[in-house]
């Protein structure tokens, strides 16, 4: 049974269009393919998350725009689930299908750093797994008052400094997550 999951959050055509640009876009989708690879190999999960934005709108689920990145390496055996909020746990079979599978760990990569993948980092930290910030596997978009560098710098140095309820959170590279 799998132990860890890779979560791949929101790395859709619609959250990076020329209007939204994210810092190191091709780096990190390169990253999150590496990572992903690793954990297909071990037989670990690989979960797919994708925000469905209802009818008519930029997510709207099917459409070119909800699509992932065409260079986000998918396969057969991921899974996808969709969301609707930025926590992919809020109202989606998330938490049961890890309890399910005896997920222990989950890492967790994607798009936007404070956000959605700020939202499920936090949300899964209580509901007992140990959580990896990948460092290097999640991006944004500059802020009215932030770079998209100080967001990401940021965000890791909360995630690195946190205090959890229940499990573990941990800050490492894809680089450090690979080696192991």
């Amino acid at each position: 049974m799998p132990k860890k999951a890779l979560l791949v959050i929101d790395m859709q055509k619609a959250s990076f269009t020329v209007e939204t640009p994210r810092l190191d876009e091709a780096g990190v989708v390169k990253r999150i393919n590496t990572l992903a690879a690793k954990f297909r190999e071990e037989e670990n999960l690989v979960i797919i998350i994708q925000h469905d934005g209802g009818l008519g709108g930029a997510y709207e689920k099917n459409s070119n725009s909800w699509e992932n990145l065409d260079a986000l390496q998918t396969k057969p055996t991921d899974i996808f689930l969709d969301k609707t909020a930025n926590d992919a746990f809020y109202n989606t079979a998330l938490e049961s299908l890890l309890k399910e599978k005896g997920v222990k760990e989950v890492c967790i990569t994607g798009c936007a750093t404070d956000f959605c993948v700020a939202s499920t980092l936090q949300s899964t930290l209580i509901k007992d797994f140990n959580v990896v910030a990948v460092a290097d596997g999640h991006t944004t978009g500059n802020r009215p008052n932030l770079t998209a560098e100080q967001v990401v710098a940021h965000y890791n140095w909360v995630w690195q400094d946190m205090i959890p309820t229940k499990g573990s959170v941990v800050v490492k590279t894809v680089a450090e997550l690979t080696a192991e």
